[in-house]
C-alpha cells in the first residue's frame, strides 16, 4: 500500500519561502512512469496543481506558479520536496502530495502578513 506523508512548517511569514517534504512508502519515486505531485487547496477554492516530480528526474510546474516554485527529490530517502518562494497570504492552503492515485493527508500552511 502506497502512503504519502507531508511535513513542514505550518506557519510561514510573508515574503519567506515555504518548504514542504513528502515522504513516500510502499513505492519508489523512481518507479517507471510515476509522477509525484504537489497540489494545494486554498480555503473555499478548488484544488490547484502546483507541480510534479517525474520518475526520471524531470520536474513540471504550473505556469502560474513556476517563477516561485522549485520541486526536488531525494531518492535515497524516497522523498520529494516543494519550495515556494516569496509567499503571500494568498498562498495559505492545505498542501497535499499525490502519487496519481494516493494522497497524503495534507498539511495546513498559513502565511502571515
Amino acid at each position: 500500500q502506497v502512503q504519502l506523508q507531508e511535513s513542514g512548517p505550518g506557519l510561514v511569514k510573508s515574503s519567506q519561502t515555504l518548504s514542504l517534504t513528502c515522504t513516500v512508502s510502499g513505492d519508489s519515486i523512481t518507479t517507471t512512469n510515476s509522477y509525484w505531485s504537489w497540489i494545494r487547496q486554498p480555503p473555499g477554492k478548488a484544488p490547484d496543481w502546483i507541480g510534479a516530480s517525474h520518475y526520471a528526474g524531470n520536474y513540471y510546474y504550473n505556469p502560474s506558479l513556476q517563477s516561485r516554485t522549485s520541486i526536488s527529490r531525494d531518492t535515497s530517502k524516497n522523498q520529494f520536496s516543494l519550495q515556494l518562494s516569496a509567499v503571500t497570504p494568498e498562498d495559505t492552503a492545505v498542501y497535499y502530495c499525490n502519487s496519481g492515485r494516493e494522497w497524503g493527508q495534507g498539511t495546513q500552511v498559513t502565511v502571515s502578513s
